[in-house]
């Protein structure tokens, strides 16, 4: 009798901490970090098709995406989008002559330059000006612009417009797998 009365506790105790370890699970995994697999070549060479990397959720709980923040958000196909962000709100966006422009200041944008060397025809990124794209002559409060950093192969804010900050998930920059690309990337 005793034996069983120990036995049950002891079933009883395990279940406890494995329903604790599960709860405990799910809220890191859906308040604070998810994990996500790159799908597609739209952020090449930055992320490749089927890297696994970690996003960050509590980053923008409490602030705002910064310029060149890697972000995951919700895209209007229902999928989640992995993209760069290049124009926050009261930038006015322009690309001319393969250069980003942002309030009329030309801005580097290092993540590209391995890639711009790679071209032998044309240019990375076509002209445009935010106008073209949103007829808005600056970003308004509550979007941001974001373009993939393979501009050839993206879609992106130049496609879908722009991206409300309701919709961003959290930012990225941890790939856990595969393997070699374990890192940090910029």
């Amino acid at each position: 009798m005793e034996r069983v009365k120990k036995e049950k506790n002891e079933l009883w105790e395990w279940s406890k901490a494995l329903l604790i370890a599960f709860g405990i699970a799910a809220i890191i995994r859906f308040f604070l970090f998810t994990p996500i697999v790159v799908d597609g070549e739209s952020m090449m060479p930055t992320l490749k098709n089927g890297d696994r990397m970690v996003v960050n959720k509590i980053g923008y709980m409490v602030g705002e995406p910064d310029r060149f923040d890697i972000v995951v958000f919700h895209a209007p196909e229902q999928k989640n989008y992995i993209k760069r962000v290049i124009g926050l709100p009261g930038d006015h966006v322009e690309y001319k002559n393969d250069q980003l422009y942002i309030n009329g200041k030309a801005i580097e944008e290092p993540y590209l330059d391995r890639y711009k060397s790679e071209i032998t025809e044309g240019s990375l990124t076509d002209d445009f000006t935010l106008e073209d794209i949103t007829q808005e002559n600056v970003i308004p409060e509550g979007y941001i612009f974001v373009m993939g950093d393979n501009r050839r192969y993206s879609k992106d804010s130049r496609h879908i417009g722009l991206v409300a900050i309701d919709e961003v998930i959290g930012n990225t920059n941890l790939v856990f797998w595969p393997m070699k690309e374990i890192g940090f990337v910029k």
